[in-house]
């Protein structure tokens, strides 16, 4: 098979390319821009474009199948020599579909926590040697790539992003997979720039629904009211999880079984304890018991950039998450309020997605930072041209937070702010879905002290 991609250096296209060159596919790919860790794991597997940039002439009749990136435009040279020529273009969400069209698909979708519960089932049942086929939104430990494709798995895991499919296609990712199972974690309104109502966001998982296959089966997060509301319209195979019972001390955090069982687990946080439950529920429609799903649970350290631990001296701590909608921001800044009750707790949040720097969208972050000690906002001039959106002042920002708060505008200010701050006793966090402008996270724990 001859599969050409447009936008290889994608975080999910590189790794699709990987996993079917694996698979004995012959790969080819072409970008305008490829950064770390893509540039380095593509020249590794001798994927890596000769030069950078979009060459017509690279598609041909020879080839079995086009795959388009969410990078490329619709004006693509190379997606219209492909148009041209009638070569089979899918979008990378199709081509997942027809590589799982025999497999059963576990599909892990909601505004949050897909990442770690899909990085969770993924754990455990490696550990239990379930063999399955995946794709996951970020670097696992004990995982080469982020998507696996075989021939004999009976299993698909697939988070399902309610992103868009690719430049000519306007659908949500999740909808192109027809889950056999699938999980809702919870519905916040995200990704404004396409879904400008509420609604409109909200419909794009009543569609996921209107999917699932004959008999399939759903498990939701029984605390969010929103999810609440739209299944009450619904008559499915369903069943809901709430937060796994946990037990905090000041040494451990240990899940609690039915008989009272205790098993230390390294994430922390409410919202994680749901996740746990989630995942748990798949793993038991798959077949795990429950004793190897609490013995596996104990040694899973979290996805990359999720409550990520980046450093520790004495009594203080540095974090980098992911956390960039409003309710994945006040969940992770709950879950380190509750796992530090007595620390100092320094937040550093950036705006750095189209919703979050839309000054129709501000409002929404009103209060998630009100369990922090110290927070700032983190606002790069560049990132919102590169958006095209207009700059919000100072005190826009802190309205919509609803706290007053200084505004950093670029990395050299961050270093020095975070120097400022009395450095006994705090939990440092720094969230977001960018870099902090090029932030360079080991000089700035050189420059505070760890």
């Amino acid at each position: 098979m001859l599969v050409h991609f447009i936008a290889i250096g994608g975080s999910a296209m590189h790794n699709l390319a990987m996993a079917l060159q694996d698979k004995g596919y012959t790969i080819s790919g072409s970008d305008d821009e490829i950064f770390e860790p893509s540039y380095s794991r593509l020249k590794s597997r001798g994927l890596l474009p000769q030069a950078l940039g979009w060459f017509p002439e690279k598609i041909h009749l020879r080839l079995d199948a086009v795959i388009l990136g969410m990078h490329a435009r619709s004006d693509n040279p190379e997606l219209l020599r492909a148009q041209e020529l009638g070569v089979k273009i899918y979008s990378y969400p199709e081509y997942l579909y027809q590589q799982s069209i025999d497999k059963e698909r576990v599909v892990i979708a909601g505004s949050h926590g897909k990442t770690t519960i899909t990085a969770m089932i993924l754990h455990v049942l490696k550990q239990a040697g379930v063999d399955t086929d995946y794709m996951v939104g970020a670097q696992l430990d004990g995982f080469e790539v982020m998507v696996r494709l075989s021939k004999y798995a009976k299993w698909m895991i697939l988070e399902g992003d309610e992103y868009l499919t690719s430049p000519i296609d306007r659908r949500p990712k999740f909808l192109h997979y027809h889950p056999h199972i699938a999980v809702l974690s919870g519905i916040g309104w995200d990704h404004y720039n396409v879904f400008p109502n509420f609604d409109q966001y909200l419909d794009q998982f009543r569609q996921l629904l209107a999917q699932l296959e004959p008999d399939g089966q759903l498990f939701y997060f029984e605390e969010d009211e929103v999810l609440e509301k739209l299944l009450a319209d619904y008559t499915l195979r369903s069943q809901p999880y709430g937060v796994h019972p946990y037990q905090l001390s000041d040494k451990e955090l240990s899940l609690v079984d039915r008989n009272g069982a205790k098993y230390p687990v390294k994430l922390f946080g409410r919202h994680n304890f749901a996740n746990i439950s989630a995942a748990k529920a798949v793993c038991s429609a798959i077949g795990v018991a429950d004793d190897v799903f609490y013995d596996a649970i104990q040694s899973f350290a979290g996805a990359s950039k999720r409550m990520e631990q980046v450093a520790v001296r004495g009594d203080r701590y540095l974090f980098r998450d992911f956390a960039h909608a409003p309710s994945k921001l006040q969940a992770s800044v709950e879950a380190l309020r509750e796992r530090f009750p007595n620390h100092q707790l320094v937040i550093c949040f950036e705006l750095h997605t189209f919703s979050s720097m839309s000054e129709g969208f501000i409002d929404h972050y009103k209060h998630t930072l009100d369990k922090a000690d110290v927070a700032c906002v983190f606002y790069d001039s560049h990132a919102v041209a590169m958006k095209r959106l207009p700059m919000m002042s100072d005190k826009r920002i802190s309205e919509g937070f609803g706290r007053s708060l200084p505004v950093i505008k670029d990395s050299a200010s961050l270093v020095r702010a975070l120097k400022a701050i009395s450095s006994d006793n705090n939990v440092v966090a720094l969230m977001s879905s960018g870099s902090f402008g090029g932030l360079d996270v080991q000089a700035l724990l050189s420059e505070i002290g760890f």
